[in-house]
């Protein structure tokens, strides 16, 4: 989970892993890791999640050994503060140049704000479509 301070990374984790959602906010510090498995008819999937530490820019990326040898990274923004959509596309290339092959999705977060939403659904395809190959 890559993406600012704030945009509620911990939050999709949370719900995804322990399916539970809490709405204090708790800066994460370092990085947290959860595991989760799905099992699905034709097999099962046992991932880890790294939830790293909100920035203001790439603080994250200061440690790269985070980002080698992931399959892949969730980059998140939050749509009622425009700042985190304009550095998605950051995240994605610095990510890129640590794996190039990893494989990168885009969430808009937050979407249950509707009448805070600054960044609108073509803004965030927009950006996305900025990711290139891979994604």
């Amino acid at each position: 989970m890559l993406g600012d301070f704030g945009v509620g990374k911990t939050s999709l984790v949370r719900r995804f892993v322990e399916d539970r959602f809490d709405d204090k906010y708790l800066t994460t510090i370092g990085v947290k890791i959860s595991r989760k498995t799905i099992v699905r008819s034709y097999g099962s999937m046992s991932m880890l999640i790294w939830d790293l530490a909100g920035s203001t820019g790439f603080d994250t990326f200061t440690n790269p050994s985070y980002m080698q040898g992931t399959a892949g990274a969730i980059i998140v923004c939050d749509i009622t503060r425009r700042e985190t959509l304009t550095i998605v596309a950051e995240y994605a290339r610095q990510a890129r140049i640590i794996n190039p092959k990893i494989h990168l999705v885009f969430v808009g977060n937050k979407m249950d704000r509707t009448g805070e939403r600054l960044v609108s659904d073509e803004d965030l395809r927009e950006v996305s479509s900025t990711f290139g190959d891979g994604t």
